[in-house]
């Protein structure tokens, strides 16, 4: 009977997993955006690629939500699109002191470094979400995909 108790743990942890490391991990929590129109309505202005709109938007619930990763990675991201870089890395490093395993923030951050052909540093964030993601993810495959442009084109 253990074993069976068991065996239908393991099968319910395996069916899981995939929920588990999404939710667990580190990016983008649904219900800050719904508690927040601020949030929201930056998150859209991004999909838009406003991102003035969503800087000012993002900034104003940061305000109000000073340990929220993801609100900070957002805000990276929509400076760096902007041309404001500087800010940018601020504003990861903010999302990565709250969180360090926010996988999207390693990410774009790797990214921001490629922009200014800081290649090491790239390659340290890509370190970090091998270690960080135990199963295959997103975050990885696109940073690996960026370093390995990035050594194509600065090659040639």
């Amino acid at each position: 009977m253990r074993n069976l108790w068991t065996a239908a743990g393991l099968a319910a942890f395996l069916v899981l997993l995939p929920h588990v490391s999404v939710a667990a991990g580190t990016d983008d929590d649904p219900a800050a955006a719904k508690l927040d129109p601020d949030y929201a309505a930056g998150k859209n202005a991004i999909e838009a690629k406003d991102w003035s709109a969503a800087i000012k938007l993002l900034s104003s619930a940061a305000l109000r939500d000073t340990r929220n990763a993801d609100i900070q990675n957002y805000l990276g991201y929509a400076c760096r699109n902007a041309g404001q870089i500087a800010l940018a890395f601020e504003h990861y490093e903010r999302a990565l002191q709250l969180n360090p395993r926010h996988r999207g923030a390693h990410e774009y951050v790797g990214e921001a470094y490629l922009i200014v052909n800081n290649l090491s540093k790239a390659e340290e964030h890509l370190a970090a979400l091998q270690k960080i993601c135990l199963i295959p993810c997103e975050e990885y495959d696109d940073l690996k995909r960026q370093i390995e442009a990035y050594r194509r084109h600065v090659g040639n």
